[in-house]
């Protein structure tokens, strides 16, 4: 950047006109910039807090912010001009934590599909934690993103989880309504709490076989961490699960499958994608 300040810009913040110029990046980023003098005003590197003047110049080299991250090959379910749709394998985060998260993600894998979109996270519209593995579906323009997001948010949108949980549940089908609140004492977990946010999931057993259970989950609502914490809740936790659970096995993995989503993509056609049940998740059952 070479910004000759005028009247538009003159006695305005240095990081306020970082930021407006470049709005892909984070302003924690951006502030990284100043704290390695790599803004510099007339030559001379200066804070953050200054003001430039009129005909000053303000330069910026934003090399140090501009490394990649990882990539690493995704299952592709099914890819048209609009949307692309990924199998994502347990380990992988949806997007990064920030510019510098190097990692390897959902959101580093489409970069490429999504060069026309701004931001960390283009294209992603909803989200599968690390530990859970299966089917996600991307956007590949800012209009397919805004079609999907909403579908998102109106709650149209019919997801289907598979999960192995300790015992076997009395009901064969039930609805759990429990409430869902960050946990006050433990910010990574979610508790459920009567002050806490509407969360509403069915569940259907499918098969019990040596103390554990194949269970078919279907959130009706999309709370952070909601069907784990609703199948420790009823004492039936989620093989594998750590955080909410202490259990005497050592898993290998969270046994927590995203198997089927169902949605309108852009070309009008409802269509419902499907991630294949992983193999641990058959072994674990011994079938």
């Amino acid at each position: 950047m070479n910004m000759v300040i005028d009247e538009s810009t003159a006695k305005k913040r240095a990081d306020v006109l970082l930021a407006n110029h470049y709005t892909q990046y984070s302003r924690a980023a951006l502030g990284k910039l100043f704290e390695m003098d790599c803004i510099k005003l007339d030559g001379q590197p200066i804070r953050r807090g200054d003001k430039p003047k009129l005909g000053q110049v303000m330069t910026a080299d934003i090399s140090p912010i501009q490394q990649e991250p990882d990539v690493v090959d995704l299952p592709v379910l099914y890819e048209d001009g609009d949307v692309i749709v990924i199998d994502k394998p347990a380990g992988i985060i949806s997007h990064s934590r920030g510019r510098y998260w190097q990692e390897a993600s959902v959101a580093s894998f489409i970069r490429d599909k999504t060069k026309d979109m701004k931001g960390d996270r283009a294209g992603i519209v909803h989200r599968l934690d690390r530990a859970t593995s299966g089917v996600m579906i991307a956007a590949k323009t800012e209009a397919a993103q805004a079609y999907l997001q909403k579908q998102f948010a109106e709650r149209s949108v019919q997801k289907q989880y598979i999960a192995l949980v300790a015992g076997t549940p009395a009901q064969v089908t039930a609805r759990i309504e429990a409430p869902l609140l960050r946990n006050p004492s433990n910010p990574k977990q979610f508790m459920v709490d009567v002050t806490g946010k509407n969360a509403i999931t069915t569940y259907r057993v499918e098969q019990s076989v040596g103390g554990i259970s194949k269970v078919i989950l279907t959130p009706l609502t999309g709370r952070t961490h909601q069907l784990r914490v609703h199948m420790q809740y009823i004492k039936h936790p989620i093989l594998g699960d750590d955080l909410y659970s202490l259990q005497s096995h050592k898993e290998s993995r969270l046994y927590l499958h995203a198997y089927s989503l169902t949605i309108n993509i852009p070309s009008g056609e409802l269509k419902t994608f499907i991630a294949p049940l992983p193999k641990e998740f058959l072994a674990r059952l011994k079938i």
